[in-house]
């Protein structure tokens, strides 16, 4: 994987995620290639970086990612008041939801139900079995994500950890988990980002040709 060997390249300290991180791409692309969809959960800085890896896998991130044109000519047969500008400027994307996105929903659990259970409670309506859960948290200890990744295996999720120090309960919970070799929560949310970038990178060279 030349995204993951370019990251080591630069990120030495990362040298020994390199298994897990390739692990963890190949299975984010097998995820997509069965038509399923990656769910993200995390707080605070980890929540941005949940936002984060949205963004590089809902739109073009290193490629533009054009919508084909017999699609474009489909889509146009369906729909013919459509433009041919916005066919031109929308960009293929993978599907990925962050489970924070439903402040109303998340805010009304919380204050109703259980705090430590909104990100649970938006799993339990959103996946689906053969869906992949990313638990982001840089302790690892993270009680609602911990929640979540349990609930995830329950209905028949994969679940990855991303995450820091000794890996926390997210390193024993999770299917995967990239581990990087940092304890102060700054320094592994500083290791996490390119990590993630890589990953991202993978994904898009496997399912985006330009």
């Amino acid at each position: 994987m030349k995204h993951v060997s370019l990251l080591i390249s630069r990120y030495g300290c990362l040298a020994p995620c390199k298994g897990d991180i390739e692990a963890v791409a190949s299975l984010i692309i097998e995820t997509f290639k069965k038509g399923n969809k990656l769910l993200i959960c995390g707080n605070g800085g980890s929540c941005a970086d949940a936002y984060h890896i949205a963004g590089e896998l809902m739109k073009g991130f290193l490629k533009m990612r054009p919508i084909g044109e017999n699609e474009k000519a489909e889509m146009k047969a369906k729909s013919p008041l459509l433009s041919d500008d916005t066919l031109n400027k929308l960009q293929k994307g993978l599907p990925t939801v962050v489970l924070s996105d439903l402040v109303a929903l998340n805010t009304a659990f919380s204050n109703d139900v259980d705090p430590n259970l909104i990100y649970a409670q938006q799993l339990y309506a959103l996946g689906r079995e053969g869906d992949l859960l990313l638990g982001i948290s840089t302790s690892g200890n993270a009680k609602n994500v911990a929640e979540t990744v349990r609930l995830a295996k329950a209905m028949g999720l994969n679940t990855v950890g991303l995450t820091g120090g000794t890996g926390g309960a997210l390193k024993e919970l999770c299917d995967l988990a990239i581990v990087v070799p940092e304890k102060e929560t700054f320094k592994v949310q500083e290791l996490h980002l390119p990590v993630y970038h890589a990953l991202c990178a993978e994904a898009e060279e496997y399912f985006f040709d330009k």
